[in-house]
């Protein structure tokens, strides 16, 4: 059987209703084209599934400057901190220069990416679209997505952590302290990690025959705060809650104060992440150990063993979670007998 033909830029360009070098513009990262023709363009590299240029003439990805870059949703709190610690580790380690990139909403980081001429590239936490994935797939620019929002596909590196696992091992957790009321507060529902963790969770409390209540916050100053208050306010409150995020925890933390109510006494409260300062919480608070800057060194090394030697097919790394039991959980005080603790 003949060999189906190889798409090429010429191809791209005409399905993007635009000259070769425009499109030949858009994946160089130049800046004088248009944001209606770059969309375009883009949604033509990912239909057609162009892989950019390759053999005579290609440029070896080992040619190109030794810069690699990070690209973060938010430079704010310590997730973005410690990840950066453990991906300019790994570069310093391997003796490349790192760049720091913001992926504002509105999407010009990938042009700025793409100008570069990089190495490679590293992608924390980014809602990143299958049209700028296979915009740079496209340049030749190999990346690693590091805490993926949502599923990457087939062809896409990855580096994550066992967030199913650890949201089970917080409803094991307060399952065996004897609680049976059980809620979660999520984030973003379409953000991967949270379907995990919630998942994760509830897998354990249907096993045990309980029955949970999932909610989700909004993204405001008060959201976590507001959802936790709702979610307490009731006769029949929870005796103890998952927040998917330890940011989440401190909105628990701020509407069970609000309420009335003790920690742990009134109601057990588990987070996810262990960032540093949820140790200063009082109680401190029990929560589900993410390791942020291991994964951020995994992820650099990943990319650099795929810019030295591409495998056939994308890498996948889950890094293990652990339970870290604090203060703010305790049996439920209907369940707890003189001598354990008063009623």
């Amino acid at each position: 059987m003949e060999n189906a033909r190889r798409t090429t830029l010429a191809d791209v360009a005409e399905a993007a209703g635009t000259t070769v070098p425009t499109a030949s513009k858009v994946l160089s990262g130049r800046s004088d084209v248009s944001a209606a023709t770059r969309a375009r363009v883009m949604r033509a590299v990912a239909e057609l599934g162009y892989r950019g240029r390759s053999g005579r003439g290609a440029v070896p990805r080992l040619d190109r400057p030794s810069l690699v870059d990070l690209v973060l949703s938010g430079v704010e709190g310590t997730w973005a901190n410690r990840a950066l610690s453990g991906v300019e580790r790994a570069a310093t380690a391997a003796g490349v220069d790192l760049v720091l990139t913001v992926a504002h909403p509105d999407g010009a980081w990938l042009t700025r990416l793409l100008e570069r001429n990089l190495r490679g590239a590293v992608l924390a936490l980014v809602d990143v679209t299958a049209e700028q994935l296979a915009t740079l797939a496209a340049a030749r620019v190999p990346v690693v997505l590091l805490d993926p929002v949502a599923p990457p596909p087939s062809t896409v590196a990855s580096v994550g952590a066992a967030n199913w696992a650890g949201g089970r091992a917080a409803a094991e957790h307060l399952l065996g302290l004897g609680h049976e009321r059980l809620a979660v507060l999520g984030a973003d529902r379409r953000h991967l990690f949270t379907q995990a963790r919630v998942d994760g969770f509830r897998s354990a409390a249907a096993q045990a025959g309980r029955d949970v209540e999932v909610r989700y916050i909004e993204w405001t100053a008060t959201g976590a705060a507001d959802a936790a208050a709702a979610l307490l306010a009731g006769p029949d409150r929870p005796t103890a809650v998952f927040a998917c995020t330890d940011n989440i925890a401190v909105g628990v933390y701020d509407a069970a104060e609000a309420l009335g109510l003790r920690l742990p006494e009134d109601v057990s409260v588990v987070g996810f992440d262990d960032l540093p300062e949820v140790q200063w919480l009082r109680p401190a608070l029990t929560t589900v150990h993410q390791p942020i800057s291991e994964m951020g060194e995994a992820a650099m090394r990943m990319l650099l063993r795929i810019v030295a030697d591409p495998p056939p097919l994308a890498p996948r790394e889950e890094l293990a979670t652990q339970l870290v039991v604090r203060g703010s959980t305790a049996p439920p005080r209907r369940a707890v007998r003189t001598g354990i603790r008063g009623e």
